[in-house]
């Protein structure tokens, strides 16, 4: 085969993973001019566009597809031989990259992470975060973090927290100024933090327990968030009323910067769960992060109340 053909394909397949010149060329750190003239000499070389390009966006063409159809598992198959082979010498490598919501860094990711720069120092952990509900395959992902009830059946899950309950806090003097809500019904007085779904753009409702029921309330306010860990500070400013996992705002509770409301209608979620597929567990490199995590998490299990960490 071409051997620049050869060199240049792993360009073509970001290109058409990320749908853009200028995000594949992020992504590979090279320059777009480079992107595009790697796409281009391709193009030449077999006698065909691999991309139908307008002003607004980038398309696979009919031969762009056969193209990325063939060539994408069998560089995705080199990277992972390549990896195996570094890793006789017992040390794993290469980048790891994971999807996961923001709340996953304080609730689960910091001690694997400080671990992981110890342990493999040949392994780059790319962290994106992102509220959405991603395809980590078809976005280039080794792993994704979500709750448990957001995980496809057919996913390979590690267990990176425990259940954790969600609560409605507020600061005392919030509190003070507006009293506390008596019952659900009361919510609707008070200033509530919102969060915008940024996939559907909705407004989140809040899940709580009425009664031994659970249901979803329509909340108002002043402000709507679509960081969700922007809700404790503006919690703590005494902006609002805030709905937020508890281990999050544990230490607040505890040492009287925050004061939970409605204490009796808070809900248990499952928890974080690392998740990939089947196949991926093979990688060295991922290997390496779930072995950290789970002997992170056989160590926090001996101290009570804290994290552990489970695959299944």
């Amino acid at each position: 085969m071409d051997r620049d053909l050869l060199s240049h394909l792993p360009v073509v397949v970001a290109v058409a993973r990320r749908g853009g010149f200028a995000l594949a060329a992020a992504e590979l750190g090279m320059s777009p001019s480079a992107v595009s003239h790697a796409v281009r000499l391709v193009e030449e070389r077999i006698g065909q566009p691999l991309f139908a390009r307008t002003t607004r966006s980038v398309a696979l063409t009919e031969a762009g597809e056969a193209l990325v159809a063939a060539a994408e598992p069998a560089l995705e198959d080199i990277a992972d031989r390549m990896e195996r082979i570094r890793s006789v010498k017992g040390r794993a490598s290469g980048l790891l990259r994971i999807n996961a919501p923001r709340i996953a860094l304080p609730l689960a990711l910091m001690p694997i992470l400080s671990a992981m720069a110890e342990r493999y120092p040949d392994v780059t952990v790319e962290i994106v975060t992102d509220e959405r509900l991603s395809d980590i395959v078809g976005e280039g992902f080794d792993a994704g973090i979500r709750l448990g009830e957001m995980i496809a059946e057919d996913m390979v899950t590690v267990r990176l927290t425990q259940p954790f309950r969600t609560i409605v806090v507020a600061s005392p003097a919030y509190v003070g100024r507006h009293g506390q809500p008596p019952t659900l019904a009361d919510l609707s007085a008070h200033n509530c933090i919102g969060y915008r779904l940024l996939r559907s753009r909705a407004l989140y409702r809040w899940d709580l327990n009425d009664q031994g029921k659970d249901i979803s309330v329509e909340t108002r306010g002043s402000v709507v968030l679509t960081d969700p860990l922007s809700a404790r500070d503006m919690a703590l400013a005494g902006i609002g009323l805030a709905y937020l996992f508890e281990p999050l705002v544990r230490a607040d509770v505890e040492a009287g910067r925050l004061v939970e409301v409605l204490r009796d209608t808070s809900i248990d979620e499952p928890g974080l769960f690392l998740y990939f597929p089947r196949r991926a567990a093979m990688a060295p490199k991922l290997r390496a992060f779930i072995d950290t995590a789970q002997e992170i998490g056989r160590a926090s299990s001996r101290t009570p109340g804290r994290k552990v960490f489970s695959e299944r």
